[in-house]
């Protein structure tokens, strides 16, 4: 070929190449965001939606906590922002007087124009409790799309160092940030990222440890990192689980270093059908390998589609905690036949996992009442602190729920008498004189800080798809 056809054949590849770039439009590979059994078809999900006039009201520049009484607990105390639609809250306490709050805001941030919805919240009190900061965002680099499922824990360690994650930009990456001047500033990374949906993250650390659990569809996946968060590996939990979905729940790292994690596996996906297998997975190794532990089986979910939420809404949850002597416990909710309310149960191990006692029901509530939302926090040996809402107030029906609290200081062996943190507020179409209309937020979590207080953080709103708020209380 001659020098001159060479050219020639070279300037009208490049004068091909131009056009293509100039009047194609390229699309990127679409994001696939797989099914949430929480949200569900039902679910209109208008939270998605940034409000003007949520953007442009005026945020709260802090709060004041609830005296708490000699005994029980304070009054509940409205936290976040008093606009838009707050969800899922996650609740952490140092050794320093710090209790840290975090949570996704939806319908649009307060002050922040171009904030999506959601978007993760931070709000920290430095006095245990009695005064809160503003909220505010804990990060944004300007590409986020999107922040869910809030979780933060503090190393139990050193007693200050913060994590917190949560799952961003459609729920295809999972993000982990550290703080170690109490909340101040933080550093974020990504511990994965995905071409799909992911769900439910679960957060624990010690020391330089650090593992987070989700879910993607089937399967049950733990990040981990052992310098800090810095950088993070990927394991699969559950390999040859044939499930139609599993759900994260709880985990927990004893001082010998041994991880585990509490998650539901649901037989059946795209619906209340089918048993949900309720499993304990551990790793001895750093989170490389697992192996799994049965720990109970549940029944299909109740039906939620009156309240415009998914068919997993209802279901079984577990959630599990360590003492600082590396007792075990976990708490679930679990029903005997299909689309039947729930009972709440608890269960411990002594062993490190090899065996767990017989499960004992912890509520006192009537038979055919539905319990949902287990949470659990444990802190000196045998030190155990459980919450649970149920629809007590409404003789088994789903429009009148209160949130119920236990401790034990002997791992479980005896209870105190139950308490309704849950108070009256004037003012809201949600709150009733005998508990509040929706158990809103689908988790939320209580710890209990240095000085044995528990403080706790709950959702209430009128159905799922309506706007809600964050409350708290603390107490013993």
């Amino acid at each position: 070929m001659s020098p001159r056809l060479i050219r020639a054949t070279y300037l009208l590849t490049l004068l091909i190449t131009w056009l293509m770039v100039s009047f194609v439009k390229i699309q990127p590979p679409p994001i696939i965001q797989s099914f949430d059994p929480d949200e569900g078809s039902q679910a209109k999900r208008t939270r998605g939606e940034v409000s003007l006039a949520v953007a442009q009201s005026v945020p709260p520049t802090g709060a004041t906590g609830a005296t708490v009484p000699a005994s029980g607990f304070s009054a509940q105390t409205r936290l976040g922002y008093n606009s838009g639609d707050q969800w899922e809250p996650a609740i952490a306490t140092d050794r320093f007087g710090h209790v840290y709050l975090l949570f996704p805001q939806y319908g649009g941030v307060p002050g922040c124009a171009d904030c999506s919805s959601p978007t993760m919240i931070l709000q920290v009190s430095n006095d245990r409790g009695n005064t809160w900061s503003a909220p505010r965002l804990i990060y944004s680099d300007g590409r986020t799309t999107g922040q869910w499922d809030a979780e933060i824990v503090v190393d139990p360690v050193d007693g200050r160092t913060v994590y917190a994650a949560w799952l961003q930009n459609g729920k295809s990456a999972i993000a982990v940030s550290k703080s170690t001047n109490f909340g101040a500033t933080w550093t974020t990374v990504i511990a994965n990222s995905t071409n799909a949906g992911t769900d439910k993250p679960i957060l624990i650390a010690r020391g330089q440890d650090v593992y987070v659990a989700y879910n993607h569809a089937q399967t049950v996946y733990v990040a981990t990192s052992h310098n800090g968060g810095a950088t993070f590996t990927e394991a699969k939990v559950n390999e040859n689980a044939k499930l139609g979905w599993s759900l994260a729940g709880g985990g927990a790292v004893t001082p010998n270093g041994k991880v585990y994690f509490s998650w539901a596996g649901y037989k059946q996906n795209g619906g209340a059908k089918g048993a949900v297998n309720l499993y304990v997975s551990q790793s001895a190794d750093g989170g490389v390998t697992w192996s799994n532990q049965l720990l109970d089986v549940a029944s299909a979910p109740p039906d939620c589609s009156a309240y415009a939420c998914g068919w997993a809404y209802l279901g079984s949850q577990a959630v599990m905690a360590s003492d600082a002597a590396g007792g075990l416990y976990a708490l679930w909710n679990a029903n005997p036949t299909d689309k039947t309310p729930n009972r709440m149960y608890f269960s411990k191990s002594t062993n490190g996992g090899a065996t767990w006692s017989a499960r004992v029901e912890v509520s006192s509530a009537p038979a055919g009442t539905h319990h949902n939302f287990p949470a659990i926090a444990a802190g000196a040996a045998g030190e155990v602190r459980i919450a649970w809402m149920d629809a007590r107030a409404a003789n088994g029906g789903q429009d009148r729920w209160n949130t119920y609290y236990r401790s034990s200081t002997n791992g479980g062996t005896t209870w105190s008498a139950e308490i309704d943190v849950s108070t009256y507020i004037s003012g809201l179409d949600y709150i009733y004189n005998d508990g509040f209309r929706f158990p809103f937020g689908d988790y939320y979590e209580l710890d209990l800080d240095d000085q044995g207080t528990t403080h706790l953080v709950m959702g209430q709103g009128y159905s799922y798809d309506t706007p809600g708020s964050v409350w708290y209380v603390r107490g013993r």
